[in-house]
């Protein structure tokens, strides 16, 4: 995964603006937009994880290399350890079946 380059400390500046001192339900698995909105003085009472389920089969290797590197996934994905990083596998792409599912030919 690549580290995230986006200056987090500055995201809650239009939080505070509209007048926002707390948030209910936090939806979010980045520790760094928890910690920039928590450490700005805005309380958040409910992190959300998100279910498992909800998660298509195509994002699970991202899902997995953010968890591993940090991401708070609550406990649906507490078990990513180096190991579970390293099976986890993405889609299985064929160039030339997809070629031939369009009917493409290439000379």
């Amino acid at each position: 995964g690549v580290q995230d380059t986006r200056f987090q400390a500055l995201m809650p500046d239009p939080l505070h603006f509209l007048g926002v001192t707390k948030i209910h339900n936090f939806i979010s698995m980045s520790d760094m937009k928890y910690n920039a909105i928590v450490n700005s003085g805005i309380k958040i009472v409910n992190r959300i994880e998100i279910p498992k389920e909800l998660v298509p089969a195509d994002a699970q290797v991202e899902i997995t290399a953010k968890v591993f590197h940090g991401y708070n996934a609550g406990k649906a994905y507490q078990d990513i350890d180096e190991e579970e990083l390293k099976k986890t596998k993405g889609r299985e792409y064929d160039y030339d079946i997809t070629k031939k599912e369009k009917n493409i030919i290439i000379e």
